[in-house]
């Protein structure tokens, strides 16, 4: 429970997190339903009619869903400026807001992982979609690697209380990467255990917050230098540039 909203997982595919938000009005928003069944199940075991949905990118797995739930219960859709995604009522950029129930969310464009990517915090939440994950980051598909730590780098600047809603449970392969990447990294370790902790309890690993990643998540900290340091001597980059410091964690990430 947040300050005036309670956000629950609703489970789909085999990671997906689709994000149940229902005001303090009885109001109830998703957001990035890749698949309607989940979402109409979850609803009616809660006696809840869906006002809205929020989207942060096209890709299929969070925006699958959109067309059959607007069409069986008639709700507004915000999201990004992406012809592609069937079904917005009201595209979204940088510095616009939404207001549900009283509560409003500030968008934040996040590119890299694709180029349409935005984020809403607001509330002392942030739901990032697939740009930031639990120890982790978004794959860099449509974008460039400087454009994807300059994303995240707007995210790191939020409070450091902001509660992280992710959209996947990735959180056991990324600690795995994270303390090879980082091994010395105490905090990391000790977040590891934790998350080990949860998910032996068959119980999710997100929210986090953004302490906690700032302090643990290998791609928010390319400016450490212990970290940048650990790379230049392993050859995985020739400096410690920000630039070249993310560019080679993802690298490295994306063969682990």
């Amino acid at each position: 429970m947040t300050k005036a909203i309670c956000v629950e997982p609703i489970y789909a595919f085999n990671d997906n997190y689709i994000w149940l938000l229902t005001t303090a009005d009885g109001k109830a928003y998703v957001v990035d339903p890749g698949d309607a069944q989940p979402v109409l199940e979850a609803l009616h075991q809660r006696s809840l009619t869906l006002s809205g949905i929020l989207i942060t990118h096209w890709h299929p797995d969070h925006t699958g869903g959109v067309e059959a739930l607007k069409a069986a219960l008639d709700c507004t859709v915000w999201g990004p400026k992406n012809e592609a995604i069937r079904g917005i009522d009201h595209y979204l950029d940088e510095g616009d807001s939404v207001a549900l129930a009283g509560i409003t969310f500030s968008i934040i464009k996040v590119p890299g992982h694709t180029l349409d990517h935005i984020a809403y915090v607001g509330d002392g939440t942030l739901f990032c979609g697939d740009a930031l994950f639990v120890a982790g980051c978004g794959r860099v598909f449509e974008g460039t690697f400087p454009m994807m730590r300059h994303s995240l780098d707007k995210l790191r600047q939020l409070p450091k209380a902001t509660r992280v809603f992710c959209a996947h449970e990735y959180t056991e392969s990324n600690l795995r990467f994270a303390v090879t990447a980082d091994p010395e990294n105490d905090a990391l370790q000790q977040h590891n255990e934790r998350c080990q902790e949860l998910r032996s309890q068959g119980k999710p690993t997100v929210p986090s917050t953004l302490e906690i990643e700032c302090a643990t998540n290998p791609f928010l900290r390319w400016d450490d230098p212990d970290l940048a340091q650990r790379l230049v001597a392993s050859g995985r980059c020739s400096t410690t540039a920000a630039d070249e410091v993310f560019e080679a964690l993802r690298s490295w990430k994306d063969t682990f």
